[in-house]
Parts: C-alpha cells; sequence; structure tokens
C-alpha cells in the first residue's frame, strides 16, 4: 500500500524525493559554475541554499580559533557572513539600477554560486597553511587565489553579462570584480592563530 502511495505521487507520504531533487539541482548548479558557459539554467530556477552552504562554509573556514576564551572567534563568522551578503545585494542593486533586465533573487544566486570557486581557493589555502610557513607556501596560496578569482568573475560574467544594456555592461561588471576581490583578499591573508 506504501509503495502504491509513494509511486502515484501521493502528497500525504514523506519521502526524501523532494531534498534528493533540491540536492540534484544545487549539484548542478555548482557544475555550471565549475564549467561556465552561457546558459539561463542557472538563472531560470534560482536558488538560495547552494549560496547559504557556500557562504557558511567560507565563513568557517575563515573563523580564526582562539584559545583565549576572551576571544572566541565569533565575529569573524558574522563579519564575513555581512561581507558576503551584503556584498550581493549591492552588486544586485546596482544591476537593476543600471537598468538590468534579471530578477533580485536571481542576481543573489548567481552571485552567491559563483563563490564556489574562491571557497574551493579557502580549501587549498588551509591545506597550504599546514606545511611550514614562508615564501613559496605565500606563492602558491597567492597563485589558487589569483586563479579561483579569475574563474569565480568569468563564471559570474557568464550567467550576468547578458543581463544588462550592452553601454552599460562594465558598469554592471566592475562591482563584481570588487566584490570576488574583497573576498580573494580575506581568504589570502588569513592566518590561523
Amino acid at each position: 500500500m506504501a509503495k502504491a502511495a509513494e509511486s502515484s505521487g501521493d502528497p500525504g507520504t514523506t519521502s526524501p524525493r523532494p531534498l534528493m531533487r533540491d540536492l540534484k539541482a544545487v549539484g548542478k548548479k555548482f557544475m555550471h559554475v565549475l564549467y561556465p558557459r552561457k546558459s539561463n539554467t542557472l538563472l531560470r530556477d534560482w536558488d538560495l541554499w547552494g549560496p547559504l552552504i557556500l557562504c557558511v562554509t567560507l565563513a568557517l573556514m575563515l573563523q580564526r580559533s582562539s584559545v583565549d576564551s576572551e576571544k572566541d572567534g565569533g565575529p569573524q563568522f558574522a563579519e564575513v557572513f555581512v561581507i558576503v551578503w551584503f556584498g550581493a545585494v549591492t552588486i544586485t542593486l546596482n544591476s537593476k539600477l543600471l537598468g538590468g533586465n534579471i530578477s533580485f533573487f536571481q542576481s543573489l544566486c548567481v552571485l552567491g554560486y559563483c563563490i564556489l570557486p574562491l571557497t574551493v581557493a579557502m580549501l587549498v589555502c588551509r591545506l597550504v597553511l599546514l606545511a611550514e610557513p614562508g615564501p613559496i607556501n605565500f606563492m602558491v596560496r597567492l597563485f589558487v587565489v589569483i586563479v579561483m578569482f579569475a574563474w569565480s568573475i568569468v563564471a559570474s560574467t557568464a550567467f550576468l553579462a547578458d543581463s544588462q544594456p550592452p553601454n552599460r555592461k562594465a558598469l554592471a561588471i566592475y562591482p563584481v570584480f570588487l566584490f570576488y576581490f574583497v573576498i580573494s583578499w580575506m581568504i589570502l591573508t588569513f592566518t590561523p592563530q
């Protein structure tokens, strides 16, 4: 009986299908960012689950551990979280004021998902920081952050560039550049305590 209700799509039954459907959708959007190409999939089926996961992950990795009970490292998480979301909202408002034909939440979705390369850069930098500090260590981290910064810019412009009027694309892309630059700078200058 339960199998028949599950296969008939009875809304009264509980099933992990919606969760798996959402996880697959987030995974597909991650793949769109990893292999950026002009596609409306990221824009058409927007969600904020992936950006939230990436923002929390990045904020947790940027969190400094402290043995001092007075400084528990709490504000760093909030600072990263606020910088990411305030920056994305500012860029989205800028895009709308420039006459972009993209919705508010579509822009937040794209900007949030395109943090994926920078989150990967933070993971690589944390692993590199386990080795002995020195100039080679810094050069490896610098190279990784620059490559992932460029990847984030290319991925986000692949989705957002066509939503702007042709004569205002540079005005819309410049804040995106600054947004990802600030996040990249936080990653590059991170040193665990």
